[in-house]
């Protein structure tokens, strides 16, 4: 056993690479995976919730749009394919996690509009047309709320931002928490334990 945590910013653990395979909107997708990034082995949950859910952008989006703690990049490897004119930002603190976004960006003929960055290589003048995240509840609310506080004030005027959440883990009281925190906030969806958050300004 290790220390290691999906959110650990260089995981000791062995890589153990692995394929994990989905589908969203109809399209297949087959993506590299490795021990040590958050749901290595499966599109967790969650994420799979947010995708079949929220409502993807189109091929009119433009901008930049934010998957924010990619992993190994699922949503962002959708994102990037069904708004082929937008530019994806795929943030996370763990490095393995964006070797492999960035590596899965190339497999799927996106890698020039993806941008993969640790959180202090985002610029700071950036703003984001949308904003996708399953954000990591096991860090704590303390910390989630911080990065929440982070980034959500980068969603420009009119955009918006898609949160999934379990309902056990704190989904409800999330809700009231960006309510609180001044944010237009409606429980776009619930499936499978899972709320699917609309937030915009």
């Amino acid at each position: 056993m290790t220390g290691d945590h999906y959110f650990t910013a260089e995981p000791s653990a062995p890589a153990q690479p692995r394929e994990v395979q989905f589908t969203v909107a109809g399209r297949e997708y087959a993506l590299a995976s490795a021990a040590g990034v958050f749901s290595a082995t499966r599109l967790d949950p969650g994420s799979a919730v947010l995708l079949r859910k929220a409502e993807l952008p189109g091929p009119a989006t433009t901008g930049a749009l934010l998957d924010l703690g990619c992993g190994f990049g699922p949503i962002t490897g959708v994102l990037a394919t069904v708004a082929p004119a937008a530019t994806v930002w795929a943030v996370d603190v763990n490095e393995r996690a964006r070797e492999l976004t960035a590596a899965n960006a190339a497999r799927l003929g996106v890698g020039a509009r993806v941008r993969v960055a640790a959180p202090e290589e985002v610029p700071a003048d950036l703003d984001f047309a949308q904003i996708w995240s399953n954000p990591p509840i096991r860090v704590g609310k303390d910390e989630l709320h911080q990065l929440l506080r982070t980034w959500l004030p980068r969603l420009a005027p009119d955009g918006v931002a898609w949160l999934v959440v379990a309902r056990h883990l704190g989904g409800d009281s999330l809700h009231r928490w960006l309510v609180d925190q001044g944010w237009q906030v409606g429980r776009h969806a619930s499936q499978k334990g899972f709320r699917v958050l609309r937030v915009t300004r």
